[in-house]
């Protein structure tokens, strides 16, 4: 009766095998939807991607507003009949503690502004 329980065992241990360890194993689908898991993510997140360059080449193609946008911006473009300002804001150097340090001059950080001339208004009699 002693063997015929090792030999029982024995095949119960064969068949659980491939259940834990073999190629269809609980593991392998554990990591298969790991995987999964982490493709769907990528694949919502490169559908949100597409999505917004649709939208992007669609507004390229019908309006004028993002050329225009992008003229501006990254090409520094101005309309006819439009005023230009470039406003100019230092930075104040922060105090060091020491008082014998050489204070440095930094370039000023250039901010540029254009309106059109029904934009500019006549400067107003208050103090500023």
């Amino acid at each position: 009766m002693r063997k015929l329980t090792l030999v029982l065992l024995l095949l119960i241990a064969l068949l659980q095998y491939p259940l834990w360890l073999g190629k269809g194993s609980w593991l392998r689908v554990w990591q298969y939807s790991q995987q999964i898991e982490t493709h769907e993510k990528r694949n919502a997140y490169y559908r949100q991607r597409n999505e917004t360059l649709r939208a992007e080449v669609r507004d390229l193609k019908q309006g004028q507003s993002a050329v225009e946008e992008r003229a501006r911006s990254e090409l520094g473009l101005v309309k006819q009949d439009e005023v230009f300002f470039q406003v100019i804001q230092k930075k104040p150097n922060p105090p060091t503690g020491n008082a014998h340090s050489e204070t440095t001059a930094k370039p000023a950080a250039a901010q540029s502004v254009s309106a059109s001339p029904e934009a500019v208004s006549a400067p107003s009699n208050s103090p500023p």
